[in-house]
């Protein structure tokens, strides 16, 4: 299979980070489902037909191949030289306001892709599958709307990132469920890919690495190593820093300490000409590296390949990840945590700094080994139970700032009363009413993630069996990443579950103490008006 230097895949224990490389490959006992169910949700707001597909590496054989919508892992056929088409293996996805729940079998390793509005086109060789690379103008998919996350699912758990690696694309959030409740990233803020694309589109020299489809549709902005290798922007772009940082180490000394675990581990590095040699604490030279070049950084590869070792892969990565956010020279002991510093060089990678800066938590996987200090947008769970990717609005998204996130907020109607847990159990099924503001435990709301999922004592706001009918009931229930969790604040103050189309809603507008709440047609009246405080 031809993969990104970031691929989830076989590459797994190289591309998360160190010390969960050591995990998921360590072994375990199998704590995960055999089919992990996912369910993806489209809340895009775009009338597309969306397909989706799961493929990867089966981790016990190590042959390439493609899963169902049930879970079922089957290696590719043979394939040939030109390449032949792949049979079709799309699953069906959710329109907007829906979700589908695919399975994926434990000991997979790969992607999940899915596109809007056409299938995607995929071709074998003798190799194995030949990956869409739409950075590519023959490309069979260049105009299609597309993107993936990433993944790995083996005995040790979940792995599961929004990638951008090499392009920012179709905006979407990744979640796991497990014991401990649902973890969340890659949720953009607030009208954020708009801002991605046209604060990249805005910087001198970038306006090509946007990519439009003839009829105005923005496809995707490519990440600067794959729009340069395109002829759409310079290859030399970032050579005047890294020439200033290589040499900075001339006349000073480079620490580097690669494993946050352990921290007496370290590296000095000093430059001569254009080779940067490291030594260890006890001075034996242990790696050397020459200048890289801009692709080279760009892609992490070339001087800056990162082997699967214990010494020269670690620096290798850290030297790639500082550079790439414009440290290397000025921050002499990496790596850099301090987030404030970064992308402050210049010239500096704009992609990656425009893309962090519009993640709602600021995470994002912008180059391949954005996870050295952990700002990479992944979700991992040893034991997990269910895993999402939600497909995000295209333009607005939560109101004109991000939703608030943290504990200790209540959620009152527009009659003064309060969203309560009922008697505050915790009982799957539990009905969730409006009642005087008490500030009690069974009232202390939790947006998680920039809002989509709301919690009070550690479970879920969730629309019973899933219903989409109006007047269904809203209850308290195990989070689980199903459409039915998915609450989406609206400017009007209202929230909307994109799987029904339809708001929460305290029925007629009821001041009657222990009324239980519902989903009704989204209306803009008070019953349906919820304002968050502290």
């Amino acid at each position: 299979m031809r993969t990104s230097r970031r691929m989830l895949g076989a590459l797994s224990a190289l591309a998360i980070a160190a010390t969960a490389a050591l995990v998921a490959a360590a072994p375990a006992q199998a704590v995960g489902p055999d089919r992990l169910p996912v369910t993806v949700t489209n809340s895009s707001g775009r009338g597309e037909a969306v397909y989706l597909y799961v493929l990867g590496t089966n981790l016990a054989t190590g042959k390439l191949g493609y899963v169902n919508a049930g879970g079922t892992f089957t290696a590719w056929p043979a394939g040939s030289l030109p390449p032949s088409p792949a049979p079709d293996v799309a699953i069906g996805g959710p329109r907007s306001g829906s979700s589908t729940t695919i399975q994926v079998p434990r000991g997979i390793s790969g992607r999940i892709y899915f596109s809007l509005g056409s299938k995607l086109r995929f071709f074998l060789t003798p190799d194995g599958l030949v990956q869409p690379a739409p950075w590519a103008s023959g490309d069979a998919n260049h105009d299609i709307l597309f993107d993936w996350s990433e993944f790995t699912y083996n005995d040790a758990g979940l792995w599961l990132n929004s990638s951008q690696v090499d392009m920012f694309a179709v905006p979407h959030a990744v979640t796991v469920t497990g014991a401990s409740g649902t973890k969340r990233t890659g949720d953009l803020v607030a009208n954020g890919r708009d801002a991605v694309i046209n604060g990249i589109a805005a910087q001198p020299g970038w306006a090509n690495t946007v990519v439009k489809r003839s009829d105005g549709t923005v496809l995707r902005v490519l990440a600067p190593g794959k729009a340069a290798g395109a002829g759409l922007f310079s290859t030399t772009y970032l050579d005047s820093y890294i020439a200033s940082a290589w040499g900075a180490y001339d006349s000073k000394t480079l620490t580097v300490v690669p494993f946050t675990d352990q921290p007496n581990t370290k590296y000095f590095g000093r430059t001569s000409g254009t080779v940067m040699r490291f030594t260890n604490s006890a001075g034996t030279q242990v790696a050397s590296f020459n200048r890289p070049s801009s692709a080279d950084v760009w892609g992490c590869d070339g001087a800056l390949g990162a082997p699967n070792d214990a010494v020269v892969g670690p620096i290798a990565r850290t030297l790639c990840a500082a550079l790439n956010r414009g440290t290397l020279g000025t921050v002499d002991t990496q790596p850099s945590t301090d987030a404030s510093a970064f992308y402050k060089s210049s010239p500096t990678n704009q992609y990656a700094r425009i893309i962090h800066a519009n993640q709602a938590d600021g995470k994002a996987y912008a180059f391949a080994f954005d996870d050295v200090g952990n700002f990479e947008s992944l979700v991992n769970d040893g034991s997990p139970t269910a895993a999402g990717l939600v497909i995000e609005p295209f333009t607005g998204g939560g109101g004109t700032t991000p939703p608030p996130t943290g504990g200790g907020k209540s959620i009152t109607n527009a009659n003064g009363l309060c969203l309560d847990n009922n008697a505050a159990s915790t009982a799957n099924g539990n009905r969730i009413q409006v009642w005087d503001c008490n500030g009690s435990v069974a009232q202390q709301w939790t947006f998680v993630a920039a809002g989509t999922t709301l919690r009070v004592q550690g479970k879920c706001l969730d629309i019973a069996a899933g219903g989409t009918a109006n007047g269904t009931k809203v209850q308290l229930y195990d989070c689980n990443s199903t459409g039915a969790q998915v609450w989406i604040p609206q400017t009007n103050g209202s929230y909307l579950n994109p799987a029904s189309n339809r708001c929460l809603d305290n029925p007629a507008g009821s001041t009657t103490r222990g009324t239980q709440v519902q989903i009704w047609d989204c209306n803009g009246s008070g019953a349906q008006r919820w304002t968050l405080t502290s």
